[in-house]
């Protein structure tokens, strides 16, 4: 069978390295990188440290508009779809990419499957939002990571899904050790012996919005703990026209690779994110997870006690860093780590 895999950003690189993985053994995958993420430290290193078989085809995309992005995207793919004639495209998550890479596949009637199918924050004015819904409405395989994702994707009346646990439980449970290893970056950055709390800040939702991200940054500097923060591009363009500042409690770093984002969400005490993988991440390495956003996908984390909605409210964000400790012992949400060999299964059930 030859399945065309399609990926773009960085939660999509470490899905795809526990999935490709599994796929190769038995089948010939393609693997097409959009090049929504272009920058080395947010791209190409992830490559480099997972593993992730070179890909076939670079289409160059980058940054754009929303239209612009996908619209090139999809005049891409379809020559690429062509030209190869897959028997499945296998897309990740809730980019562009993923919304490009399964439209353009069901345009051409080629089945599409989608893992991390049935997230669902309820707000239509996140892309994000916008991108899963029309994906999983397009995919003939939807490949849900939790039973809450599940229930989502029956009540719009969708087939074909399947309860698999989640891929990005894979690659962590893959990686940790690795990083372990080969990563020094806590040693490297002075805070072996020296507590810290990990941020990231990159949703549209808050960099585009000067007093959303005011109050956040006002929040970190008041905080009185360390805090590191591998700052996105995006994010310091806003800061740098907004002219914010951080204090010096908080450590500005370049953003880093998988394994030593893992490394420093091992050694962290808490996590203050708006990152929807980081929350799972967080999850998974026992850290009480602070999210800087109105609403999650990952409702699970909350319901389970792990996680904390403060939107970005600075009071609030302050009072999570100070106060929230999660009560409850942490439930097995995301499935046994073996999601990869349970997507290979059903496709190899349904497709050979």
């Amino acid at each position: 069978m030859k399945i065309i895999t399609v990926i773009g950003a960085r939660p999509q690189f470490i899905k795809a390295a526990a999935v490709s993985k599994v796929l190769r053994e038995k089948h010939e995958e393609i693997l097409i990188h959009t090049g929504q993420h272009y920058d080395e430290n947010m791209s190409k290193i992830f490559f480099d440290e997972l593993g992730i078989p070179k890909p076939d085809y670079n289409l160059g995309v980058g940054s754009g508009g929303h239209g612009k992005q996908t619209g090139e995207m999809l005049i891409a793919l379809e020559e690429v779809y062509l030209k190869e004639k897959p028997d499945l495209v296998l897309v990740y998550g809730d980019t562009n990419s993923t919304l490009a890479g399964a439209l353009c596949a069901s345009k051409l009637l080629i089945p599409v499957a989608h893992v991390e199918a049935g997230l669902r924050s309820f707000n239509m004015a996140m892309p994000e939002e916008q991108n899963r819904i029309l994906t999983d409405h397009i995919s003939n395989f939807l490949f849900a990571p939790t039973a809450t994702a599940v229930r989502n994707l029956q009540n719009e009346s969708l087939k074909n899904i399947y309860n698999v646990g989640d891929v990005m439980y894979d690659a962590t449970l893959n990686f940790q050790e690795l990083s372990k290893k080969k990563s020094n970056i806590v040693e490297r950055l002075g805070y072996k012996d020296k507590p810290y709390i990990l941020a990231t800040i990159h949703r549209a939702e808050n960099t585009n919005h000067i007093e959303r991200l005011k109050n956040i940054i006002e929040a970190l500097n008041e905080s009185t703990y360390e805090i590191i923060i591998p700052l996105h591009p995006r994010t310091t363009k806003y800061i740098s026209e907004y002219n914010l500042h951080f204090n010096s409690n908080v450590k500005v770093i370049e953003p880093v690779g998988y394994l030593d984002m893992i490394n420093l969400e091992m050694h962290a005490e808490k996590i203050v994110t708006d990152s929807g993988g980081v929350q799972k991440e967080a999850f998974f390495m026992a850290k009480p997870c602070i999210t800087m956003r109105d609403e999650t996908e990952w409702v699970e984390t909350v319901e389970n006690g792990w996680n904390i909605i403060v939107g970005t409210d600075k009071d609030k964000i302050l009072e999570a860093i100070s106060n929230f400790t999660p009560q409850n012992e942490r439930e097995d949400i995301f499935g046994n780590g073996k999601a990869a060999n349970e997507i290979l299964k059903i496709l190899d059930n349904k497709l050979c």
